[in-house]
């Protein structure tokens, strides 16, 4: 319980501070916030919760084909909010717009038959 409780406040304390240094550098929040820390964080935490590097690698292989749709979301919203369309809005359109570009990178990996 402790090791997980850890682990969220770790993972809680990253997200606060980039968004504390987004109010003061867009650039370097955006800088870190680019960086895959989460991506890190999950593969330090499941290895020393597994100790299995296949696990690890495999998450890694699914992360890399998960990020490409995950993108549009960055090219989506700022579009968005640029064409006057309010917030709120604007966020769940390139949200949904993003888990679309999701389920048709799913259907291609199935597709071409993509194993990680």
């Amino acid at each position: 319980m402790l090791h997980a409780l850890v682990k969220v406040l770790i993972s809680a304390a990253l997200i606060a501070l980039i968004s504390e240094i987004a109010r003061r550098s867009s650039v370097v929040a955006a800088l870190l916030a680019s960086l895959p820390l989460v991506s890190l964080l999950a593969f330090v935490w499941l290895y020393l919760d597994t100790g299995d590097v296949e696990t690890v690698a495999s998450l890694s292989a699914q992360i890399f084909w998960l990020v490409l749709p995950s993108l549009a979301l960055f090219l989506a919203l700022p579009r968005l909010l640029r064409l006057g369309v309010g917030f709120w809005a604007s966020l769940a359109l390139a949200v949904l717009l993003t888990l679309a570009c999701y389920g048709a990178m799913l259907w291609l990996l199935r597709r071409f038959d993509v194993r990680f």
